[in-house]
């Protein structure tokens, strides 16, 4: 027999005021008439009432829909080390390494190979992925599931708003904002697109060259890490799991951390985190060597790289050992002023009103593009699949790498948020500063280049922003502030990276221990510097490629938490209430029409079960309470009851 068999009460004339109730669309209480015993702002005493003796009667336990939701620091979870993820990654990892030293060309050779083979059988796996990610998670955020909160009901943000975007710019943007802002449009305008039949280096490639880095770098990126970092803390601060991947197929596969098919699916998670984070390392490693060669005037070799990484490798397992609240948030508060400041300056003086025309002109241009820079993949000729090699199926294979790194950073610092402020935030705010940011530097590289002053593209383009400083006032102050920028965004990378391999290495662990993540950090380094080492550019194409076949296993990884996540938000005690809202408040406008015209309210009375609001759901089904009372205390539910707020409309 199912619980609580409700319906709303169809009367032509109030209730006395104690018995009245006010239902919001959703179906939860909100402030009204008081009972005796309740607080405003919160459940009255029948709700709670409901709730205590729902704890207290096991035979019936708790209505799916009344769970208030828990966080795994609530459950008394253990975090232990996972020797079998962690020794089998770490092998891998020096198993990458000694080959990177020993047979540098064998690496880049094989790493070529295989990223040829995936972009021409799989590149359309990884565009159409991230096309469904994106919808996935707009139709999350501002669909009805937008109200959920990822923790229980009555939690609240740990960080202000503005730390909270000051963290997710340093962990999500970092080094390659600073590296392709000018780089990417530049190229582009220099060799146009597959998707545009402009001329080089004409007025016509312009917005061409806009479009393409923004769909590369500043948008679909975000949808991305979204994905992973709001499914991680929904499973973590809702529904009392552990914080790994693993964990977000608990509702189609059961158990998973702890089965064979869980550890791979992690162990995978650890690797693409560190080849997508020594990657960038790499290219930062390239660019502080190239950016101070340029300001001292002198010609630097490896002993510089090998000193510059070393010194970092240093001071980012400080600051990884620091943890969250210490190291990372102070660096990235003060990187995202650095980076402003230096982004207003190239704006003013730089071509200010060619800038200003080109950013509204380029977002225009990008929704129009749109369409034909997704179907390139289409295309079989050698232009298209060298295009689709060296920057789409790259930079999707990349992000996804990035993905279980940054997203269970952001999950790390998004407790207590809704969905809905989680996805507007962390899908629209850095894609704004990255929009920004591009059209400002990338602007200014194209329009230098337009009007006669010297911008190439030497090496791997570490040079770019540098000689674009170096065309504006205060050159030697500004390259000063840009490398620094550089240097606090390896820091922040490579830390906030070392602890999420360590909390992967340790069941999701908040705080991972600090042998753990020193080990990591050190391999991190070690990774970024022997590669270049080892074989220079050639090296680090060899794990970008590598980087690429490991992005595979894990795009059918992301497919899998969407259909998981998707199946636990349907299920989400807030989502049940609102069916049961929904249901009643049809049922009884009929009725309260047909019997009484304009002149009724509503009102809650039980009646029989196949009457009910919940008639045809299956209140009933331990799954959709196990999660929480296999979890929560009595103690805990009664405390959470009386604490939990009502969802506004």
């Amino acid at each position: 027999m199912r619980p609580f068999p409700l319906k709303l009460n169809v009367m032509d004339s109030p209730p006395s005021r104690p018995k009245q109730a006010t239902v919001s669309t959703d179906g939860a209480p909100v402030a009204g008439p008081r009972e005796h015993g309740s607080t405003p702002g919160r459940p009255g005493g029948r709700v709670r009432n409901a709730l205590r003796h729902a704890a207290r009667e096991p035979a019936f336990g708790i209505h799916p829909g009344l769970v208030p939701g828990i966080s795994v620091e609530d459950t008394g979870a253990k975090f232990p080390t996972r020797r079998s993820v962690f020794v089998v990654a770490l092998a891998l990892t020096m198993a990458v390494l000694g080959w990177a030293i020993l047979a540098p060309a064998n690496l880049n050779e094989v790493g070529t190979t295989m990223q040829s083979w995936v972009v021409t059988h799989f590149g359309w796996l990884f565009n159409a992925t991230v096309v469904a990610i994106v919808g996935f998670m707009l139709v999350v955020g501002f669909g009805p599931t937008g109200k959920i909160r990822l923790g229980a009901d009555d939690s609240t943000p740990e960080y202000s708003t503005l730390s909270w975007i000051s963290m997710l710019f340093a962990a999500g943007l970092g080094i390659g904002l600073v590296f392709y802002g000018p780089l990417e449009p530049l190229t582009h305008f220099l060799s146009p697109p597959p998707s545009t039949d402009a001329e080089a280096g004409t007025t016509a490639a312009v917005l061409p060259a806009m479009t393409d880095a923004f769909l590369h770098q500043a948008t679909f990126a975000w949808c991305i890490y979204a994905l992973v970092g709001g499914a991680l803390a929904y499973a973590s601060y809702r529904r009392g799991r552990l914080p790994l991947i693993s964990s977000l197929f608990e509702p189609v596969f059961p158990d998973g951390n702890n089965r064979i098919l869980g550890k791979i699916i992690d162990v995978f998670a650890v690797l693409v985190t560190l080849f997508g984070t020594a990657t960038s390392l790499g290219i930062g490693a390239l660019q502080i060597r190239t950016g101070t060669s340029i300001i001292t005037g002198q010609e630097l070799g490896n002993g510089f790289v090998v000193v510059v990484i070393s010194v970092l490798t240093i001071v980012f397992t400080i600051s990884a050992v620091a943890g969250i609240k210490t190291g990372i948030r102070l660096l990235s508060n003060a990187n995202m002023a650095l980076v402003i400041a230096l982004a207003v300056f190239a704006l003013l003086a730089g071509p200010t009103f060619f800038l200003l025309d080109l950013l509204p002109a380029s977002l225009i241009a990008f929704v129009d593009n749109l369409p034909d820079m997704l179907t390139v993949f289409a295309s079989q000729g050698t232009a298209q699949q060298d295009y689709l090699t060296n920057w789409t199926t790259l930079y999707w294979a990349w992000w996804i790498s990035w993905s279980p790194f940054v997203g269970m950073f952001i999950a790390k610092i998004s407790k207590g948020r809704t969905l809905r402020e989680f996805v507007t935030v962390v899908v629209f705010v850095p894609s704004a500063i990255s929009i920004g940011w591009f059209t400002v530097f990338g602007g200014n590289a194209i329009w230098m280049n337009m009007n006669g002053k010297a911008m190439t593209v030497e090496g791997a383009g570490e040079n770019v922003m540098f000689d674009l400083l170096g065309n504006l006032p205060f050159s030697n102050v500004t390259s000063i502030i840009c490398l620094l920028a550089i240097v606090v965004f390896f820091v922040t990378a490579a830390d906030s990276a070392s602890n999420v391999m360590g909390s992967m290495s340790q069941s999701g662990r908040p705080v991972p221990s600090k042998s753990v993540t020193i080990t990591w950090a050190a391999a991190l380094g070690l990774i970024a510097m022997f590669l270049l080492l080892a074989g220079g550019r050639n090296a680090l194409s060899g794990l970008q490629s590598i980087m690429v076949t490991c992005a595979l296993p894990f795009t059918i990884i992301l497919i899998g938490v969407m259909v998981s996540w998707a199946r636990d938000l349907r299920n989400d005690p807030l989502m049940i209430r609102r069916r049961y809202a929904q249901e009643a408040i049809r049922r009884g406008v009929r009725m309260g029409i047909d019997e009484h015209g304009d002149d009724f309210v509503f009102g809650t009375s039980q009646v029989a079960e196949q009457d009910g609001a919940g008639a045809d759901f299956e209140s009933d089904d331990p799954a959709l309470t196990d999660w929480y009372t296999d979890n929560a205390t009595p103690q805990a539910e009664e405390v959470s009851s009386d604490t939990a707020a009502p969802e506004k409309v």
